[in-house]
């Protein structure tokens, strides 16, 4: 079989070691590896894209004007759990398959969640008496490869964890160490909710001021899945309503400035924003989301393994057979 060509496309690069992983993986199996980082326009991706076999990507777009300059390709990894960013029914529509690498962020997730968890339990270290995590309640919406991680670290801490996930069912959930609950607005009733849910047309702006306002004292909001999955237009209401209400989110809301005008000094206490989406943001995750895509490219071209497609296809004749003899 020739050389496949293998575009990293990431406007937001991986670590320089997570990328020569990639690239060792893609020798290996005697792939090209082509790589467009840090880039500053669309134009450089829709060029880039046009002569690849397979891409992996981070939170890069790859919509329908992205699928149409490719030309030749036949997969698209995102190394990440989240996969909003692509536009499956363009991808299925070219017979491109669309994978994610469930998991591998997973650690990363759950120790920002606890990094912003404690910073504001300590009221960002300003010397002020904060309170202890011990035998506080956690509940989380999802219960997947990021909310177990949280899990994991939870029972360290001496928490108590309660789950509620509608494609997982609640003995599988009880076996895994948390409480299952019967529905979202029960997970309301405890001090902390952790969001680990995809972006969905069932879940964007569900969680709202109804939800919210269910809180006991010192209710907090953790949100590291996707911020549109938060009704953003009422936090503020809520911030307002709830004085002890706090909301910790990877990736500020559109509304951030009202938020830390209205919280002023109570900013990094009550409410933490990251600058930008950094929950995948270490090394160890770079490498094994990035090392994990690279190798879920050679498995589809060499093995036909289609395990994480996204996409599946409505035809009988399976993408990688197509791809083998293409």
């Amino acid at each position: 079989m020739p050389g496949k060509t293998v575009l990293l496309a990431t406007e937001k690069a991986f670590a320089a070691e997570a990328v020569g992983k990639i690239e060792q993986v893609c020798k290996a199996a005697g792939y090209e590896l082509q790589k467009l980082e840090n880039y500053k326009s669309k134009d450089e991706l829709l060029k880039a894209v046009a002569t690849a076999d397979a891409m992996i990507i981070r939170s890069d777009i790859v919509d329908k004007a992205v699928v149409e300059k490719a030309a030749q390709l036949k997969i698209v990894v995102r190394a990440g759990a989240g996969f909003d960013n692509i536009d499956l029914p363009a991808c299925t529509e070219k017979r491109i398959v669309a994978q994610n690498t469930p998991g591998q962020n997973a650690n990363a997730v759950a120790e920002l969640v606890f990094g912003m968890m404690l910073t504001s339990a300590r009221n960002n270290y300003d010397g002020s008496s904060g309170f202890e995590l011990v035998n506080r309640e956690l509940a989380l919406y999802g219960f997947g490869a990021v909310a177990k991680a949280v899990h994991k670290l939870a029972q360290g801490f001496g928490m108590k964890t309660f789950a509620y996930d509608p494609f997982i069912p609640k003995e599988a959930i009880a076996a895994g160490g948390a409480t299952p609950v019967e529905s979202i607005p029960e997970l309301f009733t405890h001090q902390y909710v952790s969001l680990h849910v995809p972006l969905t047309d069932e879940t964007k702006e569900s969680i709202n001021k109804e939800l919210l306002m269910k809180m006991p004292k010192g209710g907090t909001l953790i949100n590291t899945a996707r911020h549109e999955v938060v009704h953003e237009g009422q936090i503020l209401e809520v911030f307002k309503e709830k004085p002890d209400f706090c909301y910790l989110s990877d990736v500020a809301p559109k509304n951030s400035e009202e938020i830390k005008a209205f919280l002023g000094d109570k900013y990094m206490k009550r409410a933490i924003f990251t600058t930008k989406k950094m929950g995948a943001q270490t090394l160890e995750a770079n490498n094994n989301a990035g090392v994990a895509a690279a190798n879920q490219i050679v498995d589809f071209f060499e093995k036909g393994v289609t395990k994480f497609q996204l996409n599946p296809f409505p035809s009988d004749e399976s993408p990688s057979k197509k791809a083998k003899t293409a």
